[in-house]
């Protein structure tokens, strides 16, 4: 049965000179784009190791002063990065494991049960997913502030986890509308044949089933609100609870008076890490998720 497979397996094509030529121009952009990339990480990574002597000397490069570990110990403890890193760390895991238990169910019923207005539910979600954020800020913004729901920490950390999550449902569940599109309805029928309830058979069969898709639309999720901005800026009232798109816009502007940059830029390393760490090693997954689900 090994050797059958080994043999079945397909042959890699033969180098086509032609077919590469075609492909040069767009070698080249990645190419470039890669290297542009690469130069502007390894000046902030350079610069967050350097003083802000060397970065206003043009020096960076050179680590004439040697390198100055101590920026990052600074950036975490004494510039509140901690605070930032941890409360964005809360925002996001909160928001996506709420946006999985609320949408992956929601997509599920959308997909697999025909019931009278399923077509307009799925093109009110793919129409809300074009409706920028701007637009109803100002309404949201009132009837949140007029409940008086901001008054203190928790209730305020609740607020903003719940309007990440709102803003994120129509894109999660129209996401996992498709890839549960692509999931055989052979296992629902194996699983009925056997007496399995129809929410046992979501959860213990087809939920795992998706694990693709779950993993790439919950990190598209994450960065988003790791990085968001915009929301915490109009509902978040205290300094503890600024995530860390927020606290860097705060230290740049605090800059004009410490003067600290290489402080700012191991402040960056250090914000940039979560998302990098993500895409390096769940790249895979992220990659299987685009490509839809399991047929068969």
């Amino acid at each position: 049965m090994l050797r059958r497979t080994k043999k079945e397996r397909k042959a890699p094509e033969p180098f086509n000179l032609k077919k590469e030529i075609r492909l040069l121009p767009g070698y080249i952009i990645l190419i470039l784009w890669v290297a542009f990339t690469a130069v502007l990480l390894g000046w902030v990574l350079a610069a967050s190791l350097s003083t802000s002597a060397d970065i206003f000397t043009g020096t960076v490069l050179k680590f004439n002063s040697g390198l100055h570990w101590e920026n990052y110990k600074k950036a975490w403890f004494s510039s509140n990065v901690s605070v930032f890193f941890t409360n964005s760390l809360i925002y996001a895991t909160a928001s996506c494991i709420l946006l999985i238990l609320i949408c992956a169910p929601f997509a599920y019923v959308l997909q697999r049960f025909p019931f009278k207005g399923r077509d307009l539910i799925k093109n009110s979600l793919a129409a809300t997913m074009g409706v920028p954020i701007i637009m109803v800020i100002i309404p949201l913004y009132t009837m949140i502030a007029r409940s008086g729901v901001l008054k203190n920490t928790m209730s305020n950390r609740i607020v903003l986890i719940a309007l990440f999550v709102a803003t994120k449902i129509p894109y999660t569940t129209t996401f996992l509308t498709a890839y549960f599109a692509n999931i055989s309805s052979s296992y629902e029928e194996a699983a009925a044949i056997d007496g399995c309830h129809p929410v046992k058979t979501f959860w213990k069969i087809v939920f795992p089933l998706v694990q693709g898709g779950l993993v790439t639309v919950t990190i598209f999720n994450f960065i988003s609100i790791w990085n968001e901005y915009f929301l915490s800026l109009l509902f978040v009232n205290s300094d503890s609870l600024r995530p860390v798109a927020l606290g860097l816009f705060s230290m740049i502007n605090g800059m004009k008076y410490s003067g600290d940059w290489s402080g700012l830029f191991a402040s960056v390393i250090i914000v940039f890490l979560p998302t990098f760490i993500l895409y390096l090693f769940l790249s895979k997954k992220i990659i299987g998720g685009l490509t839809g689900g399991i047929k068969g």
